[in-house]
Order: C-alpha cells, then structure tokens, then sequence
C-alpha cells in the first residue's frame, strides 16, 4: 500500500463536491448544521463517512461473493459516468434527473427533522445525506470503487475507504460550519447554472475517456515501477539507507556447493576483506529474483575490475531447485558470470537470518554489513552505495530495466497442500492420493481449480492422465508458472484466455497458445501488456506433467 495511492483516493472523494447532484442535497446539509448544535457539523461528517465506508465495503464482499469480474464493473460504471455526463449537457434531462434527486433529498430532509441538536443527531443526519448522495453520485462512486475492492486484503481496501470517504466528507464539513455564509460565495453556481452543468458534463466525459484509455495514474508518480530502458542513477557520496549498527558478515555455510569460481573452490568472508562484496540470495524459479539479475549482472561487469565480488547464494525454494546440473543451466540461462554458492541445507540463509527472495547485504571492505535491500527495487540505492564504497562518486546511467508491478494483482498462488491457498474444484483436495477433480460453475477471483485425475503433493500437483486442465482466475499483467517433467520427454500445454486462445497475450514461453515443458523452471505464459482479469485455462497432453506456483507481474 503506497502513500500515494492513499492521497489520490483522498483527492477523488474531496472531487466529488463537483458533481451537480451536491445541489439539491446541498440545502439539506447547511440546513441541519445551521439550526442544530456546534457539534452537530462534526456529527454530519462522521454519519456520512460512516455510510459510505460500510457501503464500500459490503460492495467489495458482494464482488467477493458473486465472482463479479471488475473489468465489467469498471467499464459499466463508465458507461453509467458517461450517460451521466451527458445529462448535465442537456437541460431538460438535467431538470428531470434533478427533480428526482430533489424528492430524495426532502425525503431525508423530513426525516431528520425529528432529531436532536447534538453529536448524535447529525450522525443520523450523515447516514441520511449518504443515503441520499448515493444514487446520485454512484456511477462517480463506483469507478473509484474498482480500485478500493481489487485490493488483496481487506485492511489496505479499509485505507482506501477511508481517504475516499474522509476527501469527500472534507468539503461537506467546510460547508457545515461555514453555514449560510458560504450561500453567497455559491452565487455563481445558482444564478448561471447552464454554464456550471455544461462545464461540469464536458469535464466527465473527458474523464470518461481519460479513464476508459487505461493511462496509469501511477506512472505519473512513481517511476520506479516503470519499464525504463535506461534510467538515470543520481548518485549521493555517502552510503544512502545504512543500517544504524553495522555488523560483522556472516560466514558462507561449509556445506555450501560453488559454481563460477576456479575449480569451483568455495570463498570466505575472511579471504574478501579488502573487497566490497553484494550478496544475493536468490533461486531461479523465482520471477522476483530473476528481475534483479539484469543489474545484478550490469554491476557486475561495471565493476569487477574496480574492486566488487557479488555472490549469489542460491538458496532453493523447490526440491528440484537442488539439482546442481538445473542450477548450471539457470546460471547459463541467464548470464550469470559472478560466483554461485548451492545452499541446498540453507545453512548460509540461516547464518544471514534471511527470510527472503530475493534479499542483498552489500559488505564493506572491513567485512561489515552496511546495508540491505529486500524484495525488487532499490536499484539507485544499492548502485550509488556500491559506487560510494569503492571510493567512486561520479554520475552514471542504468542501462537495466525496471518491470512494472501493480499493487492490486493477484499474489502468488501456490499449488502444493503444503502451502495451498484459494483451491475452489467441485470437490476438496485429497493430498498425496489421485483424485479426480472437476471445475467449479464460476471460479472465484485469484482462485484455481482442476479438472481430470490429479495427485496433489506437498510442494505440486501432477497429472495423471491426458488432457487434465488447470484454471486460474487473475488479475495481472504477465503470468508465470513454475513447471516441470521428470521423464525428460516434452509435454505440450495448450493454453486458453477468457475460453479463447490465448492469441496476442501469448507469453516468450507459449508461442501459439502451446508451452513445451522439457525441465524444471518458470514459463512465461502470458503477457497481456496490461494489468486485467482474466480466465486462463491450461490444458495437459499427458501425464507426469508437474507444476509448482503461479507468480505474476
């Protein structure tokens, strides 16, 4: 959950005053905080804010519940938002649609006319103005809606709530205390209301379209998220994020295998004093990791000769990630030239107290760690301390690429029992027994399910038979699955989106919609260019085949 992401729900809701429907609600507000108690504005705003975030949140639970696909939502909510914009640039439909949203407001105008002067009686009041808004501003309200109910856990779609209900409560409490004083600076909008309704329908609709382009927000904020072929690297002459008490690196475990150094001899802490030294834990079937390994690489060619050792501890997620021949060929899959140390025990994870992939500990030439970065990004940081701690301080440019990541997507699904989350088949998983399963009538979102005999162990599953299916309900980007084939003969998956073949959205690994799986490691299978929800559905030739986790970009 970003800070920005908090701000701009803030910034849609305190944008909400805009609609034309605050009008005839408008009466409503300044008249029960004019007659009413001090605390009574106070009170409104609460009851409002109150309505609203149990309106957004039973939203997200009924889009839960109900498997809605929130492209749909989206794109309806447009629709309506367009229509709307429409209305406000004809008169007689606006007079119409007004004269409705005028009936609701008496409504509850009558309603709480009953009730005290306090605290308490302008949050009934406030739940009476939310009721009432709603209709009115609700193809407004349920395009922000998309972005707070596709939030993967419920406390971060509470922030979201929150800021959308507090911005949009922010201008009502300004015109609750102000009271019949801000009547005269609202002038303007009685005595020329065709120009403020035509104004405020042009402006929708180029919202509308600005919405319906599918232009990320984001990038206009956060370009570390960005793909960038080449991204300039500002650099500071001092260590940026240093840990507050460094300490002595830990030694690589003795049971460590190494790979990429002479006669694959191992290396010491001890015997690199002297040198600056980047240690990444990392294991080739992890797409977070193998996004680093670009700037892993370009440091290491860089600066090598300048006096830096990267080792890269691979440390295995999966049983087969142990093979030192799967490891060889991942090393030679992607250029990796700095030294390998196989921690199949995880003795040096254990020794570093590490608890991710992938996770940097950038060691000084004294043998102390002095900084450490987890998870992808950083890049600038980890580069410029690199650079500060050989003595190098000039300007340089990044050729390596950022991927895009969305906060919303779905998060990684694993499909072994062992950690399995959000298995929805017909029946229930049966572990380490063949079971035949069959789909479920609708999937859920970030759901999966099997179809055919299936044997489900701790770390995969594995088909039994030809033409097994594995469905997933997504929302990404890109979509990577951990595959892999013990008899060595190829196995072809056939590949559908959305009940089509795949097409464009084909990913590197699945050209035509088919995946060859020949050995153990991740697939790329789709590559939408644009984060959406979709159904993916893959289809088995054969048995034997075996697969691991899902992960996405």
């Amino acid at each position: 959950m970003h800070l920005i992401e908090i701000g701009l729900s803030f910034i849609e809701g305190v944008a909400l005053i805009a609609s034309p429907c605050i009008l005839p609600v408008l009466p409503l507000v300044l008249s029960t905080s004019v007659d009413g108690g001090r605390r009574r504005p106070f009170g409104i705003i609460v009851g409002f804010i109150l309505a609203f975030t149990i309106f957004a949140l039973l939203s997200r639970e009924l889009v839960t519940v109900l498997h809605l696909n929130l492209d749909y939502i989206k794109y309806g909510s447009l629709f309506l938002l367009a229509i709307f914009g429409i209305i406000m640039l004809s008169e007689s439909l606006l007079s119409k649609f007004s004269s409705l949203t005028g009936r609701l407001a008496s409504s509850g105008a009558s309603l709480s006319s009953h009730a005290q002067d306090g605290f308490l009686s302008g949050v009934l009041i406030g739940i009476l103005i939310g009721l009432v808004w709603t209709p009115c501003a609700g193809p407004i309200l349920a395009v922000a809606l998309v972005q707070i109910i596709r939030q993967q856990n419920s406390l971060n779609a509470l922030f979201l709530i929150l800021a959308f209900a507090i911005g949009a409560g922010v201008p009502m409490l300004v015109i609750s205390l102000t009271g019949r004083k801000l009547m005269t600076k609202l002038k303007f909008l009685y005595t020329n209301p065709g120009i403020v309704h035509k104004t405020l329908g042009i402006l929708v609709l180029l919202a509308v379209g600005f919405i319906a382009s599918g232009f990320d927000t984001k990038n206009l904020f956060s370009p570390s998220v960005v793909n960038n072929s080449v991204t300039k690297v500002v650099l500071q002459n001092k260590i940026q994020k240093a840990l507050d008490k460094p300490y002595p690196a830990p030694q690589f475990a003795a049971s460590d295998m190494w790979l990429n150094t002479p006669d694959n001899k191992p290396l010491s802490i001890d015997a690199l004093k002297g040198k600056v030294v980047l240690v990444d834990f990392w294991t080739y079937s992890c797409i977070n990791c193998l996004r680093t390994l670009p700037y892993l690489n370009d440091w290491y060619q860089k600066y090598q000769a300048k006096g830096l050792v990267i080792v890269g501890v691979h440390a295995p997620e999966f049983e087969f990630e142990k093979n030192k021949a799967n490891v060889i060929n991942a090393i030679a899959r992607h250029g990796i030239k700095y030294p390998v140390a196989m921690d199949n025990n995880l003795d040096t994870w254990t020794n570093y107290n590490n608890s991710y992939w992938p996770a940097h500990y950038l060691i000084n030439k004294d043998g102390n760690v002095v900084y450490t970065s987890f998870g992808e990004g950083e890049y600038d940081v980890t580069e410029n301390n690199i650079r500060v701690l050989l003595g190098l301080d000039r300007s340089i440019a990044s050729s390596a690429d950022t991927p895009s990541f969305d906060p919303g997507q779905t998060p990684e699904t694993y499909l072994g029992y062992q950690r399995s989350e959000n298995f929805d088949g017909a029946q229930n998983i049966v572990t380490d027994t063949i079971q035949t399963y069959s789909l479920p009538g609708v999937l859920p979102a970030n759901h999966w399910a099997l179809s055919g005999r299936w044997l489900i162990q701790g770390q995969r599953i594995v088909s039994q038979e030809a033409h097994t299916r594995l469905q997933l309900n997504f929302t990404a980007s890109h979509v990577y699955l951990v595959l892999g084939n013990p008899s060595g003969k190829p196995i072809s998956l056939t590949i559908k989106l959305n009940g089509n073949p795949v097409g464009v959205a084909a990913g590197k690994d699945a050209p035509g919609g088919v995946v060859t799986v020949e050995g153990h490691r991740l697939y790329e299978l789709i590559n939408q260019g644009k984060v959406a929800n979709g159904l993916l559905e893959i289809d088995v030739s054969e048995p034997n085949l075996e697969a691991y986790a899902f992960t996405f970009g």
